[in-house]
Parts: C-alpha cells; sequence; structure tokens
C-alpha cells in the first residue's frame, strides 16, 4: 500500500493509554516502512466531560452532536486542545514526529454550517493537498482534530469520520475508521466483513445499523462511491490487524464502492 492511510480514531481511544501506545507503535512501524499515515480524531468523551463541567447539556441528532454558539469554545477546546495534544503526546512518546493539526490547516478542506438545526456543526470537502503532502514526505505524523473553520472565520465542529473522509479523498488515501468496536454488527452482534450500498440501505431500514454508526457508514460508503476504493471498518483494539492490513490482509468490515 503506497498510498496514505488515513487512520480515524474515536474518543474512547483517548481513555484507553495502553492501547493508544501500542496504535502509536504500530503506525510508527507503518511509517518507518514507508507508508505513509494521517491520523484523524474525534474526543466526544472528553467533550462530554467538559459540557457537563459547564452545565452544559449534551444533544445529539441522527449521530451528530449539536452544538450551539455557547458550545463550540468548549468542543474546540476539548478536540483541538486536550485530545489533539494526548494523542500527539503519545506520538511523540513512539518516536514519531507529529504535527497536532485541524482540519483547516493549510486550506486542506473548506468548511460551512451543515444544518441551522444543528448550530454549529460543519461539513467540509476536500480543498488543498500541499500542506499534508508536505509534511507526509518527511515522514510526519500529521495528527489531525475534527474541528475545521469556515469562510468567515468561525471555528465549527465537524464529525471525525466524515472529516477523515474527506482528508482520504483530498489524499486519493486509503480509509480506516477505527473505534472500540470490531465492526458493522448484524442483529445477532455478528461481524459482517463486507457491506455494500443496497446491504447498507437495508440495515439502517431495519435499524440495525442506527446513530453513530450510521454516520460512520455512511462516510465511509461515500469516500468508497467516489475514490472506487474500498474503506474499512474496524477496531483500534487489534493494531496486529492494522499492520496485516497495510501488506494486504483483511479488516474489520470492508464497505465495498
Amino acid at each position: 500500500m503506497n498510498n496514505p492511510l488515513v487512520i480515524k480514531v474515536g474518543g474512547a481511544l483517548l481513555q484507553q493509554q495502553t492501547a493508544m501506545d501500542a496504535l502509536m507503535t504500530t503506525i510508527a512501524s507503518l511509517i518507518k516502512a514507508g507508508q505513509p499515515v494521517v491520523l484523524v480524531h474525534g474526543g466526544g468523551c472528553l467533550v462530554d466531560e467538559q459540557l457537563t463541567a459547564n452545565n452544559k447539556q449534551t444533544v445529539k441528532r441522527d449521530g451528530l452532536r449539536v452544538t450551539p454558539a455557547d458550545h463550540i469554545n468548549i468542543v474546540v477546546g476539548a478536540l483541538a486542545g486536550t485530545s489533539n495534544k494526548l494523542l500527539q503526546g503519545a506520538a511523540i512518546k513512539s518516536g514519531l514526529p507529529a504535527v497536532g493539526m485541524c482540519l483547516s490547516d493549510g486550506q486542506s478542506v473548506t468548511a460551512k454550517v451543515k444544518s441551522p438545526q444543528l448550530g454549529l456543526v460543519g461539513e467540509v470537502q476536500a480543498n488543498d493537498a500541499v500542506y499534508l503532502n508536505f509534511m507526509l514526505k518527511q515522514q510526519w505524523l500529521p495528527v489531525c482534530s475534527s474541528i475545521a473553520i469556515d469562510d468567515a472565520g468561525q471555528a465549527v465542529n465537524v464529525n471525525a469520520d466524515q472529516g477523515a473522509a474527506a482528508l482520504a479523498q483530498l489524499l486519493n488515501g486509503t480509509l480506516v475508521l477505527l473505534s472500540d468496536v470490531e465492526g458493522v454488527l448484524d442483529a445477532s452482534k455478528t461481524l459482517i466483513p463486507s457491506l455494500n450500498a443496497d446491504q447498507i440501505n437495508q440495515l439502517v431500514v431495519e435499524g440495525v445499523i442506527e446513530k453513530g454508526m450510521k454516520v460512520k457508514v455512511e462516510a465511509a460508503l461515500e469516500v468508497a462511491q467516489d475514490s472506487g476504493i474500498a474503506v474499512n471498518i474496524a477496531s483500534w483494539k487489534d493494531t496486529h490487524a492494522l499492520l496485516d492490513f497495510a501488506n494486504g490482509g483483511n479488516l474489520g468490515t470492508q464497505i465495498q464502492p
């Protein structure tokens, strides 16, 4: 695999130091072997904690966090601040030259508010790959938070799966969405090795794929269809599988173009 590997990790990883260290060791091995990697992260657990500490209520709609104007500074601090530096610190601990960034750095993406009903929740589109490509050529690890800035200079909260999808499209890269589940599970909680658009639609109708996983699968399907390259949804708990995947192995649930 020579094209960049864009890995998205969920916020739950930030509460698992051993797993975070193991993932960084794996990423270090990949980069040392010549595999460019971009790491994109969320941080929902930390956002929830900070909102609660500031007497703010967490509200989600269709798997997306509603972000009123009086929440955005807290969300930015938790994601682009604390979460980003925890991951950057783990990367540096593993010997990786890591660069903390947000989605809008280097004008990598353009952003706009997705829906007034969601508040300052953004949607992004791939824009300029120069900044990221420069870092990848140096064998640095970009550690990218899911915060973007729109044309008016307003910070917006972007779903991390969708942000990672935009960067994968920008770099013509391979997208892997890692969370605390092994992949997409069927109604009996068994891993589904592969899914196409028709199968996904049916599982959504049946309520098997819902909430956060629905957002994740839809982001993966969009990238797969636009790029013609399959997208994998898997767990950060199995880092050996990630190494195998970079060498042509299987990983979690593969979303087909």
